[in-house]
C-alpha cells in the first residue's frame, strides 16, 4: 500500500514590502529626528539654559562688580595718562611684569576706565584690566576678563558652560555636534509638524497646546507647538552659533575669506618716516598686526594716549565706546576702534602714526561687506547686546522654549515605552531600505553636502543611517 506523502509544514509568509515610495521620507526625517536629539539633546538642553543666563549677563555684571564698573559722577575728567599711569603704578606693585595693550576710556559719566594688561599664565584671550576712576584716577580694582567684549568672570564662566559643558576640547567638539544638528533636528521637525498639520482633523492643537489631552497626545501636543514657535530662534542661534565652532566654523571662515565677506581692517604698517601730510615713506610692510620679524618694540609712554584719542576724534571717530590699541612693534601704528555693540553700531576704526598724530588708514562701517555686517549683527543679537534689554527678553524665551523642547521629547520618549519596560520605544527603523533609488541618491548627495559643511554632523549622520541599516538587518535575520 502506497504510502501518503508526509505532511509538511508550510513556512509563514513574510509580510509584503511596502512599495517603495510608500512614506519612506517621514519615516527616515522622524528617526533622525528621534536619534538626533536623544544623542545632542543633553547638550542643548544645557546650551538653552547656559545661553538663557548668558543673554542677561551684562546686567548680573553691572550688580556683581559694581564696585569696578562705576565711579562717582564727577565733572572733570582727567587726561588719559594720567589714568594710564595710576594703572601701570597699581600694577607695578600687585602684577609685576604686565604690559599695557589696550585701553578702553570711560564711555559715560559715572563708569569707569579699563585698562588692559597682558600677562603671563592667563588663559587664551585673556587679559587683565585694571578699572580706574576717571575723575580721580582711583583705581578701584582689577579682574581678568575675556575675549573683546570685555566679558567678566562671571559671564566668562557661563560662557564656558555654554560652548564646552567645562569638558576642554572634547566639550567643544560636542558643543559643534550640538549647534549643528540644532538646526538640521528643526528644520525635520517643522517637516514632520506639516506632514502632520495637513492629515490632522484639529490642526489647532499643533499650533497652540492642547491643555485638554492626556499623557502622550499632551506631551506631543506641546513638543509640536513650542516648536513652531520656536523654530526661526533655533535656526538663527544653530547658524550663528556654528561660527563659534571649530571645524564648522573654520568652514565658515574659508568661505568668507574665498567670497571676500570678511570684515575690513586698517592697515597698521609704517614706513621709515613720517611725511608732512602725515603718510609714510616707502612700501607698506603688511596689514593689521603685520610686523617684520625684527622690527624693533614700541615705545609706549601714558601721554601718547592722549595725542592718539585726539587725532582719532579729530576723523570723526566719535562713539562713546573706544578701544585704543597698542601697537606691538615699533613699525606699527596705533588702531582706535569703535566698540559701540547696540543699533545703531558704531564699527568705524582708524590707525594712527604716533610719530606725528596722523590719521594714516581708514575703515568705515560702509566699508563692510554686506555678509560681513551680517555676521557681526548676527553676532551681536546671538549674543544678547544689539537691541539691549528687548534682545536679551527675546532670547531667553527662545532659549526657554528650546529648553522645554528636549524636555518634552523625553518625556514622549518615556511615555511611548512598552509595559514594564524601563525606556521608551524609538520610532521604527527600515526607512533606508523602504526608499527608492532616486531618494537614495539624493539622500547621500545632501549628507555629502552637510558633512563637508558640517562634518560634525557627516559624521554622526553616517552613524545613525549604519544604525538604521543595521537594525534592519538584524530584525530581518531574526524573522527568518
Amino acid at each position: 500500500m502506497p504510502h501518503a506523502p508526509a505532511a509538511t509544514r508550510t513556512p509563514t509568509p513574510a509580510p509584503p514590502r511596502p512599495p517603495a515610495s510608500a512614506g519612506w521620507f517621514p519615516q527616515l526625517l522622524l528617526r533622525l529626528h528621534f536619534l538626533a536629539g536623544l544623542f545632542v539633546g543633553p547638550f542643548i538642553l544645557v546650551a538653552a539654559l547656559s545661553g538663557a543666563v548668558y543673554a542677561v549677563a551684562p546686567s548680573i555684571e553691572r550688580v556683581v562688580y559694581a564696585h569696578e564698573l562705576t565711579a562717582p559722577e564727577s565733572a572733570t575728567t582727567l587726561p588719559l595718562a594720567d589714568q594710564v599711569s595710576a594703572a601701570e603704578q597699581y600694577v607695578e606693585r600687585h602684577h609685576p611684569g604686565d604690559t599695557v595693550t589696550e585701553v578702553r576710556p570711560a564711555p559715560a559719566s559715572g563708569t569707569t576706565t579699563r585698562v588692559m594688561f597682558t600677562e603671563e599664565g592667563l588663559a587664551e584671550s585673556t587679559t587683565r584690566a585694571v578699572f580706574v576712576d576717571p575723575g580721580t584716577a582711583e583705581v578701584r580694582g582689577d579682574l581678568p576678563v575675556y575675549g573683546t567684549s570685555g566679558s567678566m568672570p562671571f559671564r566668562t564662566w557661563v560662557s564656558t558652560v555654554h560652548r564646552s559643558l567645562l569638558l576642554g576640547d572634547v566639550g567643544r567638539l560636542y558643543s559643534e555636534t550640538a549647534a549643528s544638528w540644532l538646526g538640521i533636528v528643526s528644520l525635520a521637525g517643522i517637516a514632520l509638524w506639516a506632514t502632520r498639520i495637513r492629515r490632522a482633523r484639529r490642526k489647532r492643537e499643533l499650533v497652540v497646546p492642547d491643555t485638554r489631552a492626556r499623557g502622550y497626545r499632551r506631551t506631543f501636543s506641546w513638543h509640536a507647538a513650542t516648536g513652531v514657535w520656536v523654530l526661526l530662534g533655533a535656526l538663527f542661534l544653530s547658524a550663528t552659533g556654528i561660527t563659534w565652532s571649530h571645524f564648522a566654523g573654520d568652514n565658515v571662515t574659508a568661505v568668507r575669506s574665498a567670497l571676500s565677506w570678511q570684515a575690513p581692517a586698517v592697515d597698521t604698517a609704517l614706513g621709515s618716516e613720517p611725511t608732512a601730510n602725515g603718510a609714510t615713506s616707502g612700501e607698506h610692510a603688511g596689514h593689521h598686526g603685520g610686523a617684520t620679524p625684527t622690527a624693533a618694540a614700541a615705545e609706549v609712554t601714558p601721554d601718547q594716549f592722549d595725542t592718539v584719542l585726539a587725532a582719532a576724534r579729530g576723523a570723526d571717530i566719535d562713539a562713546a565706546e573706544l578701544r585704543i590699541h597698542v601697537p606691538t612693534a615699533a613699525d606699527q601704528a596705533w588702531r582706535v576702534e569703535e566698540s559701540k555693540q547696540t543699533w545703531p553700531v558704531a564699527m568705524d576704526a582708524v590707525a594712527v602714526d604716533p610719530r606725528d598724530a596722523h590719521v594714516v588708514s581708514t575703515v568705515r562701517w560702509d566699508d563692510y561687506p554686506v555678509m560681513a555686517k551680517a555676521a557681526k549683527l548676527g553676532v551681536n543679537t546671538h549674543m544678547g547686546v544689539l537691541f539691549g534689554l528687548p534682545n536679551q527678553i527675546v532670547l531667553v524665551l527662545a532659549a526657554l522654549g528650546i529648553a522645554a523642547m528636549v524636555v518634552f521629547g523625553y518625556v514622549m520618549w518615556w511615555q511611548r515605552r512598552p509595559t514594564g519596560a524601563r525606556v521608551g520605544r524609538a520610532p521604527a527603523a527600515g526607512a533606508l531600505a523602504r526608499t527608492p533609488g532616486w531618494g537614495l541618491v539624493t539622500v547621500g548627495l545632501v549628507a555629502a553636502t552637510i558633512g563637508v559643511l558640517l562634518p560634525t554632523v557627516g559624521v554622526t549622520l553616517l552613524g545613525f543611517l549604519l544604525v538604521d541599516a543595521v537594525v534592519v538587518t538584524v530584525g530581518a535575520a531574526r524573522r527568518r
